[in-house]
């Protein structure tokens, strides 16, 4: 995992040296990791080349590849647009998605796709997220609070916010579970059983929440030997989230409510209650 790390390290340099600087190509070739563990195949490349455009992203060169070169390539992907998290790989060896990493923005002619590191492979380039969600489930990521159920339906409830009680939470709320965190995270590759930066996160936000009154129990679920404790801050994990939440963050405010660094300051959200109207 110090490899990954160093990668990630030289890719937030070249960054911020380049600006994320364009490549035009007219073509690339994909080093695609080939593998399926039921029948056994063993592990190997396929290179092929696909003609590129500037807005072509990695994953519309898989797709190609996939329609016109081989239809045996095995990858997961749905929305196209970010927003599912379904296309999370290892791309050039950085945990990316791949219908959000333009082509023009890597360097080389040549781009490796590979599977995410620290989950179980199935084939090619598709994962098992079964012990992820897992790990998310854990965390009970939902509101708890006696009064968010209605439970007289007469009567609707609504839970009063201001401005600043939603910014302690919402950059977390921007999670898709891609597993990109999860992949790059130096912890999870050596405890299977550490909840990894999604699901702690995810403890934060819920936490940070003044509608949840669940304060103690959620410190709880996240203190043991395998829990929150375990983070080494790498950081990794926030330098490639597709979606600017910062897990690493999160992690550390936890730690900090937890050891009583930071006073807990949180109040609970005003409950208004109204008739409704008929």
């Amino acid at each position: 995992m110090s490899e990954t790390i160093e990668k990630l390290e030289r890719l937030d340099k070249k960054r911020k040296e380049h600006e994320k600087k364009e490549i035009e190509r007219s073509s690339i070739y994909l080093k695609i990791f080939r593998a399926n563990r039921a029948t056994g195949e063993q592990a190997h490349y396929d290179t092929v080349e696909v003609p590129v455009q500037r807005s072509t992203t990695v994953l519309d060169a898989l797709l190609y590849a996939k329609g016109y070169k081989d239809h045996s390539i095995g990858i997961r992907y749905s929305c196209r647009m970010a927003s599912c998290g379904s296309c999370g790989m290892k791309i050039n060896g950085i945990p990316r998605l791949a219908c959000y990493t333009k082509v023009s923005e890597l360097y080389g002619d040549t781009i490796t796709c590979e599977p995410l590191s620290n989950f179980p492979h199935i084939r090619d380039l598709a994962t098992d997220f079964t012990q992820f969600f897992e790990h998310h489930k854990d965390m009970q990521p939902y509101i708890q609070n006696e009064n968010a159920d209605i439970k007289d339906p007469s009567k609707l409830s609504e839970f009063v916010q201001s401005p600043e009680d939603v910014d302690k939470f919402l950059q977390f709320s921007y999670c898709i579970k891609c597993g990109c965190c999860y992949s790059a995270c130096p912890t999870v590759a050596m405890d299977t059983k550490f909840p990894g930066p999604q699901a702690l996160a995810q403890a934060y936000r819920y936490f940070a929440d003044s509608r949840d009154a669940a304060t103690e129990e959620r410190l709880e679920l996240v203190d043991d030997r395998h829990g929150i404790f375990r983070c080494h801050f790498a950081g990794s994990c926030s330098t490639v989230c597709p979606k600017g939440v910062d897990p690493a963050l999160g992690i550390q405010l936890l730690k900090g409510h937890m050891l009583g660094y930071s006073s807990n300051e949180k109040k609970i959200a005003d409950l208004k209650e109204r008739l409704m109207r008929k």
